[in-house]
C-alpha cells in the first residue's frame, strides 16, 4: 500500500512541491482534490522535497489534499485493441470508446540494443513520387519534416498514413488545432486507415505536460507492435511544440535555460526519441517520420538545428510541396 500524502508545501502555477522518501523521477502520483483526481509526474527531487507536475494544472488544488504516489511510471496499454482507437497525452479515450487497463507496459525507456539492429535496407514506399523517387524513405529511418508554420505538414502526413506501405501507423499530435485533430480523424476514417491506426492526440487546450508524453506513448505503442513482426510507421507532429512544452515547464522549474530559453539537454531529449527507430534482425521495425516547424523559416533555431544532427537528412516543405534532399541550403 503506497504511502498517502496530505500536506502539499507550494502551488506554482501547475508545480506543486511535497515531502516524501522513497519516490523516483517520473514517478506518478494521484491527487484527490474537491472537484475529483488528477494524475501528476515527478520531474524534480531535492533531498525529500519532490516536486511534481500535475496533468490538469494547478488550479482546484489545495494544500491539504492527498497525494498517494503510484510506485510506477506512465504506462500504456498494448493490444490489438488499440486500432482504430484514440487517446490523449495521458493514455485515456479521447474517441469515447472503452478505456484500456490490461497488458500495461511503460513508455520512455531506451533505445534498442545495436546488437539486435539490422542495417536498413528496404523501401518503405509511400506513393508520393517526390519521397518515392528522390528521397527514399527507408524502413527504420528517422526523418524529419522541415516546415514554415502555415505549410499544409499535416495534410502530407495524412496522405502518407493512407497511403503509406505500412502493417500499422501510430499518430501523435502535439498542440494541435482542434480542426486539425478532426481532420485527421475524418481523413483516416473515410480513407479506410483508421482501422490500422493509433492515434495519440494532445491539443492545444490540453495540459502541457500530456504534450510531452504523446512520443513516449507513441514509440511504446509501436515498439511492441514491432516485436510482434509487424513494419510500424510513427508519424509526429510537430516536434516544434514537444520541445516548446518542455521549455515551459523547464522555465516553471526556474532551470537555467540554454539557447533561446530552451533546457540544455535539447539535444538528448530529441535523440532519445527519434533513435527509437529500428529494423529488428529477426522481428519487425519501426520508422519515424516528424515535422519540426520551423520559427520565422529559421533554420539554426534551436529545434530544428538539434534534429538536423541527430536525423538521417530530412524533408523540406515548401510551397506546399516536397523538396529535394539538401534545398536548406
Amino acid at each position: 500500500m503506497n504511502k498517502v500524502y496530505s500536506k502539499i508545501d507550494s502551488i506554482n502555477g501547475s508545480v506543486i512541491t511535497v515531502r516524501a522518501k522513497g519516490v523516483k523521477l517520473n514517478e506518478l502520483a494521484e491527487i484527490t482534490t474537491r472537484f475529483g483526481k488528477s494524475l501528476a509526474e515527478v520531474n524534480k527531487i531535492d533531498g525529500e522535497v519532490v516536486s511534481l507536475q500535475v496533468f490538469a494544472g494547478g488550479r482546484g488544488v489545495a494544500t491539504n489534499d492527498q497525494i498517494r504516489f503510484l510506485g510506477h511510471d506512465m504506462r500504456v496499454s498494448f493490444s490489438e485493441n488499440l486500432l482504430g482507437r484514440i487517446f490523449n497525452g495521458s493514455a485515456e479515450p479521447r474517441d469515447h470508446g472503452p478505456a484500456l487497463v490490461d497488458n500495461l507496459v511503460q513508455i520512455g525507456g531506451p533505445s534498442v540494443n545495436p546488437s539486435k539492429r539490422i542495417n536498413p535496407n528496404r523501401m518503405m514506399r509511400t506513393n508520393i513520387p517526390m519521397i518515392d523517387v528522390f528521397n527514399t524513405l527507408v524502413v527504420s529511418q528517422k526523418i524529419p519534416i522541415f516546415s514554415i508554420s502555415g505549410e499544409p505538414y499535416n495534410q502530407l502526413l495524412a496522405r502518407i498514413a493512407m497511403q503509406a506501405q505500412a502493417d500499422v501507423i501510430v499518430l501523435g499530435g502535439m498542440g494541435l488545432k482542434y480542426d486539425d485533430y478532426l481532420f485527421f480523424k475524418n481523413t483516416l476514417e473515410e480513407g479506410g486507415a483508421l482501422s490500422k491506426t493509433v492515434m495519440f492526440v494532445h491539443t492545444a487546450a490540453d495540459p502541457t505536460v500530456e504534450c510531452m508524453k504523446i512520443p513516449d506513448l507513441s514509440l511504446a505503442v509501436a515498439e511492441q507492435f514491432a516485436l510482434q513482426g509487424k513494419d510500424v510507421l510513427v508519424l509526429l507532429t510537430d516536434m516544434t511544440n514537444f520541445a516548446d512544452s518542455m521549455k515551459e515547464i523547464a522555465i516553471t522549474q526556474e532551470q537555467v535555460p540554454s539557447n533561446r530559453g530552451y533546457p540544455g539537454d535539447l539535444y538528448s531529449q530529441l535523440a532519445s526519441r527519434y533513435e527509437k527507430a529500428v529494423d529488428f534482425a529477426d522481428s519487425g521495425s519501426i520508422t519515424v517520420l516528424a515535422v519540426t516547424t520551423m520559427p520565422g523559416d529559421d533554420v539554426t533555431h534551436p529545434v530544428p538545428d538539434n534534429t538536423g544532427y541527430i536525423t538521417e537528412g530530412q524533408y523540406y516543405l515548401k510551397g506546399g510541396r516536397i523538396e529535394p534532399f539538401g534545398s536548406l541550403s
